[in-house]
This record gives C-alpha cells, sequence and structure tokens, in this order.
C-alpha cells in the first residue's frame, strides 16, 4: 500500500471556502479518478510561523504504478484547478509513502 499525502497551509481569510471547496469538490474529484481506495483529512496541531492553518491530505493506493499513473493521467489538472480557485492563498507539498506493516 502506498500513501500520497499532501500537506496544505491556507490562509485564514479563505480557510472555511477551501475546507468546503476540498470536502465537496476537490477530494471526490481526486476519490473519482479510481486511482485511491480512501481519503483522510486531517488538520496538523501547531501554530504556523506564517500564519494560516495547516492540514494534512492522505490518499491510499494499492501500487506504485497507480500512483505513478494519477501523476501522469490526473495531478496536473487537479492541480491547475487548486491554482486557479486559491492562488497565492497556499503553499502545498506533496510525499510519497509506502506502507510497511499496519498495527492494530
Amino acid at each position: 500500500m502506498y500513501i500520497y499525502s499532501v500537506t496544505v497551509n491556507i490562509e485564514k481569510n479563505v480557510e472555511k471556502e477551501w475546507l468546503d471547496w476540498m470536502r465537496n469538490t476537490h477530494i471526490p474529484a481526486v476519490l473519482n479518478t479510481k486511482k485511491f481506495n480512501k481519503a483522510l483529512m486531517s488538520q496538523v496541531m501547531i501554530e504556523e510561523e506564517m500564519g494560516g492553518v495547516t492540514y494534512s491530505v492522505q490518499y491510499t493506493c494499492n501500487s506504485k504504478e497507480t500512483l505513478q499513473a494519477y501523476h501522469q493521467e490526473n495531478a496536473d489538472a487537479l492541480r491547475q484547478e487548486t491554482e486557479r480557485k486559491f492562488a497565492g492563498k497556499y503553499v502545498a507539498f506533496r510525499t510519497e509513502l509506502q506502507i510497511i506493516q499496519e498495527f492494530k
């Protein structure tokens, strides 16, 4: 299993709009690519020196090939939509993780 993690710091003045958009538009669009099994959205519980509020969205998929297909086929269009809607209001970084073992 793989996790595609996107961490976003969003300005407070657009946080509510961004959260609504993420919940109702962006995350469903990512899941509709059929590349990911699920998504988990979390708020990062630290205060950033730069201000804003930080969130992490983690998408899980079954293989590295599926994640690569997402990057090749879907990622650019979805990122461009985010940029059109919230340009200059956020910073984001992305991380790919491979799950080694799950403990319960």
